[in-house]
């Protein structure tokens, strides 16, 4: 008995393990997936940095949230010929994000934190310990303020650093898009389709998206959202994946 979902599209790089679960589903449900970002992340220029009217000299300490903010840091420092120095202090939200550091620094040298549970207030409460620091925060244009409520709540002296954008990764003339089935992540993933595809009609499409920030930029888009993730059944967008999956083939074997 076959899906009549064939073909589906998840808006995200391709996974680096062979053991991803996304691989598990497309053999077992006979599916194609194609890996295809919406969206990328582009540095700005040093130019537009400076615009912004921040030293990072000025600082005693870096906050990172994501890896990607730690690649964009470096990469501008070496852009504007800033040597950042032996004291510089790295608070980092998860110990994955700290290893990354060992990409540009020496690890054992520097002054490193970072949160135990990889949520927000442990990260600001390991900052609050060090509240004689001065905080830079890299950050994308798009981005959460969260972060900078609860660093205010605690009186902490930082700036906020634009250094990298979130840019919609536009399809090319001649590029396919026949899918069934497409996977969001983002709300910016959603605009890019609207973008790439103004005259976008759904149809029998179906959309999944994971959070519910993107839940609500599908449904404010005027699009259909057939599965969602997390929910108490399916906390990851794979198993979602999976019980939609499982559920239509059972579907199609009744009828």
């Amino acid at each position: 008995m076959a899906l009549n979902i064939k073909k589906l599209l998840v808006s995200q790089p391709k996974p680096a393990s062979e053991k991803s679960p996304y691989f598990d589903i497309a053999e077992k449900y006979g599916v194609e997936i194609d890996f295809r970002p919406f969206i990328k992340v582009e540095a700005i220029s040093s130019k537009e940095f400076r615009q912004q009217r921040i030293s990072i000299l000025d600082h005693t300490a870096v906050v990172f949230t994501a890896r990607t903010a730690i690649d964009h840091f470096f990469h501008l420092c070496e852009e504007l010929r800033i040597t950042v120095p032996e004291t510089m202090k790295y608070f980092c939200m998860t110990e994955a994000i700290a290893v990354y550091l060992q990409k540009y620094i020496v690890y054992r040298k520097r002054k490193i934190f970072y949160g135990q549970n990889g949520k927000l207030d442990d990260l600001v409460t390991v900052i609050g310990k060090h509240a004689k620091e001065k905080y830079l925060v890299p950050v994308s244009d798009v981005h959460k303020d969260d972060l900078f409520a609860m660093l205010d709540a605690k009186k902490i002296n930082y700036s906020k650093a634009v250094m990298y954008r979130t840019v919609s990764n536009d399809f090319a003339e001649d590029e396919k898009f026949d899918y069934d089935m497409l996977v969001f992540f983002s709300p910016s993933g959603i605009s890019s389709l609207l973008k790439n595809f103004p005259n976008f009609e759904q149809n029998d499409i179906r959309i999944g998206c994971f959070g519910p920030t993107t839940a609500k930029a599908v449904k404010d888009a005027g699009l259909r959202l057939d599965v969602e993730a997390p929910t108490p059944e399916a906390p990851s967008m794979t198993a979602a994946l999976e019980l939609y999956l499982k559920k239509e083939l059972g579907d199609k074997k009744k009828r």
